[in-house]
């Protein structure tokens, strides 16, 4: 019988986060692509870690220090992007923004009540939600950096 945990596995991402300014770790959830080979797909929208995206098949070995798997390499890009915002304007309500975003297809997952990582599909037009997110930090609504943006979205 198959588990979830025969499937999903944890793998911790170590890195500097120029969002938090300081030595950072993350734990992202991905499932099994080959075991043997260290060979993991990201099942997870990075919430700070960077140049990875959900769906990237990433290497991944145990740790003794770190007493995990731990991340090594990306060894194959999916294409997704991977946007971080942070709500300026605190009289908004970030839920209603993740939701436009949505509608445009692109999901998220809520960190807390003033930030949020945006997973951009490869097969979203990055155009329409560059346009809507320049709009809203012009606005001074949100900030945004892009600490993922694949081949695909840079056009």
């Amino acid at each position: 019988m198959t588990t979830q945990d025969d499937i999903y596995i944890k793998i911790l991402f170590r890195f500097h986060s120029d969002v938090l300014d300081e030595e950072t770790v993350e734990t992202m959830w991905a499932t099994i692509v080959d075991k043997d080979k260290g060979l993991y797909k990201l099942d997870s929208i990075p919430c700070y870690a960077p140049l990875v995206a959900s769906d990237d098949i990433v290497f991944a070995e145990f740790d003794k220090q770190e007493e995990m798997l731990t991340y090594r390499k990306t060894v194959e890009y999916s294409g997704n992007s991977t946007v971080q915002i942070v709500l300026m304007d605190k009289s908004k309500d970030i839920n209603q923004i993740r939701d436009h975003f949505k509608e445009l297809g692109c999901v998220s997952e809520k960190v807390d009540e003033g930030y949020f990582s945006m997973e951009i599909p490869s097969t979203v037009d990055y155009k329409n939600i560059k346009k809507k997110l320049d709009e809203l930090e012009m606005l001074e609504t949100i900030g945004y950096g892009e600490p993922c943006l694949a081949v695909g979205h840079r056009q």
